[in-house]
């Protein structure tokens, strides 16, 4: 187990993580969630060791114009957002603390995520049957990965799916959105006048730290993971989920990186070094090269536009995707 992660900086996952819950310990801590209404199985879902809220949603989000973001290496990770012109950077120096942001982005309504134990980096449009709704962290996991929920009803929701899992809105689904996981010189090339995500009080985290110290090296074994293992490939490698016509495939990150370019169908799916691992290094900015990855969509007329994707860790693409291939 990794004794030494740690979240929000205080909590320690290995020492208080992992007890099984039960509706009746959920209602005690307060949670109004209908829980007769559920899409699994609920002795899948585990305490994280955090609280409701324990690692806190950034609901007010600040941002600095590009040209005043001093604190940033290059090779530093960000979630990179363009809607109809209104471009922005979202650093995992800062969601690896908070883990969700709720924004709107040219006026419309985001959830912006990321899931350390799973590398799970996803934008969702967070607008459900005409309803707003804005999420925070529950303190629980499914298969390792966040179980977000949302304010309004307090249903519960699977952040690698975009599923509402168990709650008065159990079996719907937020939309994904396109959006790069990508090194912050890649995303100020790509929009100079773009806006970077800063912390509302710069001293309530440390920020460029990682609490997950060498949790993505191969030969570790994901936290709080109870599901069988994908064969012919370690569990913490990285992997390249993608949409098909055929449902979700992965693409090792190894083989992606050999061969720079693949296509899949119409999917054009390409490799550049220059982005560092957020899991590695204590300092986030001396993590190893992890490299950048692109997923495109050929058109008809042969341009190519961004689709979404997402880098995860096999483990976790084969625990929701038990069926699926993965490229290796």
């Amino acid at each position: 187990m990794l004794a030494h992660i740690l979240v929000a900086g205080f909590i320690s996952l290995a020492l208080i993580g992992g007890a099984v819950a039960s509706p009746a310990l959920w209602r005690a801590e307060g949670w109004k969630t209908d829980f007769t209404k559920s899409r699994i199985d609920l002795g899948e879902i585990l305490s994280g060791g955090p609280p409701r809220d324990g690692i806190p949603s950034i609901d007010k989000p600040i941002f600095a114009p590009i040209a005043e973001v001093k604190d940033l290496a290059p090779t530093e990770p960000v979630i990179g957002l363009e809607i109809a012109g209104d471009a922005r950077a979202y650093p995992l120096r800062i969601l690896t603390w908070h883990e969700i942001v709720n924004d709107v982005v040219a006026g419309k309504p985001v959830a912006v995520t990321y899931c350390p134990l799973c590398n799970a980096a996803i934008v969702f449009e967070r607008i459900i049957d005409g309803q707003t709704l804005a999420f925070g962290t529950t303190g629980k996991l499914r298969h390792s990965d966040l179980v977000m929920y949302d304010r309004q009803t307090e249903t519960w929701w699977q952040q690698f799916t975009g599923e509402a899992i168990v709650g008065a809105l159990a079996g719907k689904r937020l939309k994904m959105l396109p959006a790069r996981l990508e090194s912050f010189a890649r995303f100020k090339a790509r929009f100079p006048a773009g806006k970077v995500l800063i912390p509302n009080n710069p001293e309530m985290r440390a920020y460029g730290r990682n609490p997950y110290v060498g949790y993505d090296a191969l030969a570790n074994q994901p936290f709080l993971y109870r599901g069988p293992l994908p064969e012919g490939i370690p569990a913490m490698a990285r992997v390249v989920v993608i949409e098909t016509d055929e449902g979700p495939k992965a693409i090792a990150m190894a083989l992606l990186r050999e061969k720079g370019r693949m296509e899949l169908g119409n999917k054009v799916i390409s490799w550049e070094k220059g982005q560092n691992s957020a899991l590695d290094n204590a300092t986030i900015a001396a993590g190893r090269d992890v490299g950048n990855v692109v997923v495109q969509e050929r058109r008809a007329d042969g341009s190519l536009a961004d689709v979404r994707y997402d880098v995860t860790f096999a483990f976790v693409f084969h625990a929701f995707h038990p069926e699926a291939p993965i490229i290796k």
